[in-house]
């Protein structure tokens, strides 16, 4: 699952702009813990990533976000002993009583693990990494790919250490100390990583849009998603105030009425308007 430019709106948005729509998603999901309004984020998600192009492999990431609300769903009942109904009493183990509320809760949280992984997943999906990188590099000349490339030399970092705990061993009447090991194979790390960032910049890489200091003037795409970023968080709030969702002691949901359906209605038309406009995305 890696990004490649298509022809999208979400695409054609600039990578601040869309790591905003993808984070208003996620943070929804964050937020909210009425189950409509989160099986709702999920609809959205998954039409967004259609609208984007993304969804066969939307739907895979997806997977892995079933699974892991799947155990969550299997672990919580488990661990949490909260709850006044009890379905199922396990005396002969030293485990306690799983109660009804536990088991329901354990679906919510679930359900919000797959829209967090989904929204992400979009994300990863649709944001220029490069683009992200030059955000990056405004704030820190080096500094992200400085630390991109010291993650990557994990083999080279182990070649290192072996070699410095050889030399230390070899030195006379010197014990092998752990600590120096460490710091000469951090330093010697970040130091490489400097050298390389210092040729990569030197040859262009990341030299795409906006690398060269002079910010690109906002696009209709731009504004579109960064309006619906706002908007999708004042929705937020709205549905947070609205809705209302307990588990513990016992289940209490407001449904908040023919309210509660606007909001979501009005979430997902916010979240799925800026890709109406298909003019200038192409790549």
């Amino acid at each position: 699952m890696t990004y490649a430019r298509r022809d999208s709106p979400l695409h054609a948005a600039r990578a601040a702009v869309a790591a905003a729509y993808c984070l208003a998603l996620a943070t929804a999901a964050f937020v909210v813990q009425n189950p409509i309004v989160v099986a709702v984020i999920v609809a959205v998600t998954l039409a967004a990533g259609a609208a984007a192009g993304v969804l066969p492999e939307l739907l895979r990431a997806g997977r892995l976000g079933l699974a892991l609300g799947v155990l969550i769903a299997l672990v919580n009942p488990f661990v949490v002993s909260e709850g006044l109904t009890v379905i199922a009493r396990l005396d002969p183990l030293p485990l306690h009583d799983i109660t009804f509320e536990s088991v329901v809760y354990g679906l919510v949280l679930g359900l919000r693990a797959v829209a967090i992984v989904l929204a992400c997943a979009l994300g990863t999906l649709c944001v220029d990494p490069d683009e992200v990188l030059g955000l990056l590099r405004r704030r820190s000349l080096r500094s992200a790919l400085t630390a991109a490339l010291a993650t990557r030399m994990v083999p080279v970092l182990r070649r290192d250490a072996s070699r410095f705990a050889d030399a230390q061993r070899c030195i006379p009447g010197g014990s092998t100390s752990r600590f120096a090991v460490v710091r000469a194979v951090a330093g010697g790390a970040l130091d490489r990583a400097i050298d390389v960032a210092a040729t990569l910049e030197v040859r262009g890489y990341g030299s795409g849009r906006g690398a060269r200091g002079v910010a690109p003037p906002w696009s209709r795409h731009d504004l579109a998603f960064a309006a619906s970023a706002v908007g999708l968080a004042v929705l937020v709030v709205a549905l947070g105030e609205t809705v209302d969702f307990d588990a513990y002691p016992t289940i209490e949901m407001t449904s908040g009425g023919s309210g509660l359906w606007a909001l979501c209605a009005a979430f997902a038309l916010v979240a799925l308007a800026p890709f109406a406009d298909r003019r200038g995305i192409a790549r």
